[in-house]
């Protein structure tokens, strides 16, 4: 498979809460580069395509925008 990154990401296994007009879910972050990132969910459903990922380790803030989906997990680009 080819690789599509601008950036390598790497593996993580960090708490992170997935925040969106009133509504916040607990996710797994599970791998992390300065633009984006994989995060682990029970189901994608209901997800929006933006949002605000909190990384509870230090409290960081970051905008995502989803660009992929499976299963369990999403792919989004930070900003």
């Amino acid at each position: 498979m080819d690789e599509r990154r601008d950036k390598a990401r790497h593996r993580v296994l960090k708490a992170g809460t997935i925040e969106f007009g009133g509504g916040a879910i607990d996710c797994t972050i599970r791998n992390l580069s300065d633009t984006g990132a994989a995060l682990d969910v029970t189901s994608p459903v209901g997800i929006p395509d933006h949002f605000t990922l909190v990384v509870q380790a230090g409290g960081t803030h970051l905008s995502c925008t989803v660009v992929w989906r499976k299963e369990k997990r999403i792919g989004v680009r930070f900003g």
